[in-house]
């Protein structure tokens, strides 16, 4: 088992061209022995976003915290705390602070995917 406070992981930071303001952490990888998931935990400071991108897997998103958009099926949808987003592989997607405070998330993907 592993119990841990988040932030305690290292972080690596985007902040350039496609991503502004972007901490992102792996909470569980592979280096823990989770060998089919790899949960990772993304801060987003205000005014800051990740690439619009696509990718070959799914993933599964939790808003813990903050407020922002994310774009999906063509178009900005607003997301909060307790928000739910499930991102179907190969779907054009992106997620933006609008608040003005961090933007938490938790973002689950597969273990063919890089952990960050």
């Amino acid at each position: 088992m592993k119990l841990i406070n988040y932030k305690t992981v290292a972080s690596t930071h985007f902040d350039k061209g496609s991503a502004k303001g972007v901490a992102g952490r792996v909470a569980v990888g592979k280096a823990d022995g989770a060998n089919n998931f790899c949960m990772r935990v993304f801060e987003i400071a205000p005014g800051g976003f990740t690439p619009k991108h696509t990718h070959p897997w799914e993933h599964e998103i939790f808003i813990h915290a903050g407020s922002g958009e994310v774009y999906g099926n063509g178009q900005w949808n607003p997301i909060d705390p307790e928000s739910v987003i499930f991102m179907p592989a190969d779907e054009e997607h992106q997620i933006r602070n609008t608040g003005k405070e961090t933007l938490v998330f938790v973002c689950l993907v597969p273990s063919v995917a890089p952990e960050l």
